[in-house]
C-alpha cells in the first residue's frame, strides 16, 4: 500500500479529523509537522506549481486576519507570498496530503483521498 505525506500543524482540527481518517481505514502515512520542520520555500514552490500559491493561503485562520493591510498586500504575489508562508507556516492550508506520484490534496477531503488510493 502507498505511503501517503501530511503536511500540517498536529494541534489543529481539521489535522485530527485527517489523522482519525487515516487511521481508520487504515492508510499509512508519514506527518511533517510545519512546527518541528519548517517548510522551505523549494517544497512550496513546488505545491504552489501544482496547485497555484494563492490556494495554499488559509485565508480563514487568525493568523491571516491579524496581518497587516501591506502583509495582507505581500501576499498577492508568489514569492512575498511563499516567504511569508515558510516564516508564519500557521497560515498554510492544513492538511496537504502528497502522494507518492506528486498529486496533491489541499484540506480534508476523504472521498477525495479514497478515490486516489483505489
Amino acid at each position: 500500500m502507498i505511503e501517503l505525506k501530511i503536511y500540517g500543524i498536529k494541534n489543529c482540527n481539521t489535522m485530527k479529523k485527517t489523522f482519525d481518517f487515516l487511521e481508520e481505514n487504515k492508510i499509512p502515512y508519514q506527518f511533517i509537522d510545519y512546527k518541528k520542520q519548517t517548510p522551505e520555500i523549494s517544497l512550496l514552490e513546488k505545491f504552489a506549481k501544482s496547485e497555484g500559491f494563492e490556494s495554499l493561503i488559509n485565508k480563514k485562520g487568525t493568523t491571516y486576519k491579524k496581518l497587516s493591510e501591506d502583509d495582507k498586500k505581500k501576499m498577492e504575489t508568489e514569492n512575498s507570498a511563499l516567504s511569508i508562508l515558510s516564516s508564519q507556516n500557521s497560515m498554510i492550508k492544513r492538511p496537504i496530503i502528497e502522494f507518492p506520484n506528486g498529486d496533491l490534496i489541499l484540506g480534508f477531503e476523504p472521498e477525495k483521498i479514497l478515490d486516489k488510493i483505489s
